[in-house]
C-alpha cells in the first residue's frame, strides 16, 4: 500500500503518444495521454523498483477489472439482443393476428345484412359497409349524418324507427331501425341499421288477425248472450197468443216475457258500458258513508236469502277520490256475486282498512271457491260460470276501478270461499 500523499506513476510509450498511469492514494488509477513533445518538458522523479512493481500490479488489476466489465457488458448486450429478438417476434405475431382479425372483420362487415355506419366526432360519415349503402343509398361518405336524416329519412311514431324516402317507391316505403353506440374517448360512434320492413308488415298482419279474432269471439259471445234471453222471451210471447190460457197463466207468461226482455236490456246496457266506458266524475267520498249505503241496499236482500252480512269498517273515516255512483255499482256487483256463490246461513264480509296512502276494500264469501284455472279468466268479457250470467259484471267492475287508478285481485281456492280485494288511492277528504 502507498503511504499518504504518495503515489506511483507509470509511463507507457507508444508512437507519438505517452500514457501516464498514476496510482492515487485511494487505490484508484488515473490515465493521462501526453503529447511526446510535452513529455520531454515534464520533470518527474525517477521511479524506484518498488513503485514500478506496485504500478504494474495496479495496472494488471485495472486491466482485469476492465476485462470483466467488458465481458459483463457483452453478456448484457447478448441478453438484450435475445430479448429484443423475442419481442420483435411477438410483435410480428400480434401484427399478423391483427391483420387476420382486420380481414375477418372487413369480410364480416361486407356480408352483414344490416348496415354499419361509422361517424367521427363531428357526426360525419367516415366509413360504411355495403348494406348501409344499399339501405340508405349513395353517396354517404363524408356527409353529415344530420343531412342524411333530413334528406332521406322520415320519423315514425316508434322511437328509433324511420321510413326511407324514395322517389322510386312511394307506395311501400322501406322501414328501418337505427341503434347508436355510445361515443368512444374520441367522440366517434357506430350506427347499426336494420331493414325491418318485412318484420313490420308481418307484425301488422298478426295484429290485424288478432283484432279479427277478438271481434269474431266477441260477436260469437254476443250472439250467444243475446240468443238465450231472446229465445226465452219469444217462447213466452207465443204462449200469450193461446186463447185457451187462463187470465192467471197469461199474466204469468207476460211477467216472464217482460223479465227476459229486461234481462236482454240489461245485457245490452252492460255491453255498451263495457265497449264505450263511462265518464267518471271524481269526488271525495267517505269510506264509512259508502259502507252505510251498501249496507242499506244489500242487507235486506241477504236477509231474504238467509245470509249474514258482516260489515267491518276500519278506515277511521278515511276518504278516497272516486266516482261514488260508479264505485258503488261495482261493489254491489261484487257483493251480488258473493250472494250467488253462498248458501243460506253463510257469511259475507265487507271490510275496509288503510294501508299507507291506499284504501283497501275486501269482499269475502264462504262459498265453494273458484278453481285457479278459472280465476285467470274471471275478468274476461263474456266469461261466466253461471247460466244466467252475462259475463260482463266483473269485466265492468275492473274497468271502473282501474279508471279511478285502482286495482282488483281475487284470492280463492276450492272449498275455502273467495275474496275480492280492491285497492284505491286515498285522499285527505273535505
Amino acid at each position: 500500500m502507498l503511504k499518504k500523499n504518495r503515489f506511483a506513476r507509470l509511463i507507457l510509450f507508444i508512437p507519438n503518444r505517452i500514457i501516464q498511469v498514476s496510482l492515487l492514494q485511494n487505490q484508484q488509477l488515473s490515465f493521462k495521454f501526453v503529447q511526446t513533445d510535452k513529455f520531454t518538458k515534464m520533470q518527474s522523479p525517477p521511479a524506484t523498483p518498488e513503485q514500478l512493481q506496485i504500478a504494474f500490479a495496479a495496472f494488471n488489476e485495472a486491466s482485469e477489472q476492465l476485462a470483466g466489465v467488458y465481458q459483463e457488458l457483452q453478456n448484457q448486450v447478448a441478453q438484450l439482443t435475445r430479448e429484443l429478438a423475442f419481442a420483435n417476434g411477438e410483435l410480428h405475431k400480434q401484427l399478423i393476428a391483427k391483420e387476420h382479425l382486420s380481414e375477418k372483420l372487413a369480410l364480416l362487415l361486407d356480408v352483414l345484412p344490416g348496415g354499419v355506419v361509422a361517424l367521427d366526432k363531428q357526426d360525419h360519415i367516415e366509413q360504411i359497409n355495403p348494406a348501409a349503402a344499399t339501405i340508405l343509398g349513395e353517396p354517404l361518405l363524408g356527409l353529415s349524418w344530420h343531412q342524411v336524416i333530413q334528406a332521406r329519412l322520415i320519423p315514425t311514431a316508434i322511437i328509433n324507427e324511420w321510413q326511407i324516402t324514395s322517389p322510386k317507391n312511394t307506395t311501400n316505403p322501406r322501414r328501418i331501425r337505427i341503434e347508436s353506440s355510445k361515443a368512444d374517448s374520441f367522440g366517434r360512434k357506430i350506427l347499426l341499421i336494420n331493414d325491418i320492413t318485412e318484420a313490420y308488415a308481418m307484425q301488422e298482419q298478426i295484429r290485424r288477425n288478432q283484432r279479427l279474432t277478438a271481434m269474431g269471439e266477441m260477436a260469437a259471445n254476443l250472439a250467444h248472450q243475446l240468443r238465450t234471453p231472446l229465445s226465452t222471451a219469444l217462447i213466452y210471447a207465443n204462449h200469450l197468443g193461446n186463447d185457451a190460457l187462463t187470465a192467471s197463466d197469461r199474466r204469468k207468461f207476460a211477467a216472464k216475457t217482460i223479465e227476459r226482455l229486461l234481462h236482454l236490456e240489461q245485457l245490452t246496457k252492460d255491453m255498451l258500458r263495457f265497449v264505450k266506458g263511462e265518464t267518471i266524475q271524481l269526488e271525495s267520498v267517505s269510506v264509512t258513508d259508502l259502507f252505510k249505503q251498501l249496507q242499506q241496499v244489500l242487507e235486506p236482500q241477504m236477509t231474504q236469502f238467509g245470509l249474514k252480512f258482516i260489515v267491518q269498517d276500519h278506515s277511521n273515516a278515511a276518504h278516497m277520490t272516486v266516482d261514488r255512483q260508479a264505485l258503488c255499482g261495482a261493489l254491489i256487483n261484487l257483493l251480488e256475486n258473493a250472494m250467488q256463490a253462498s248458501a243460506p246461513s253463510e257469511h259475507i264480509t265487507l271490510t275496509s282498512r288503510v294501508e299507507q296512502s291506499s284504501i283497501v276494500i275486501s269482499i269475502r264469501d264462504e262459498g265453494p271457491g273458484i278453481d285457479p284455472i278459472l280465476q285467470e279468466r274471471l275478468f274476461e268479457p263474456f266469461f261466466t260460470t253461471r247460466s244466467e250470467g252475462t259475463g260482463l259484471g266483473l269485466a265492468i267492475a275492473r274497468s271502473v276501478i282501474q279508471s279511478m287508478r285502482g286495482s282488483i285481485q281475487i284470492h280463492s281456492s276450492p272449498g275455502n270461499g273467495s275474496e275480492f280485494v280492491v285497492h284505491l288511492p286515498g285522499s285527505k277528504g273535505e
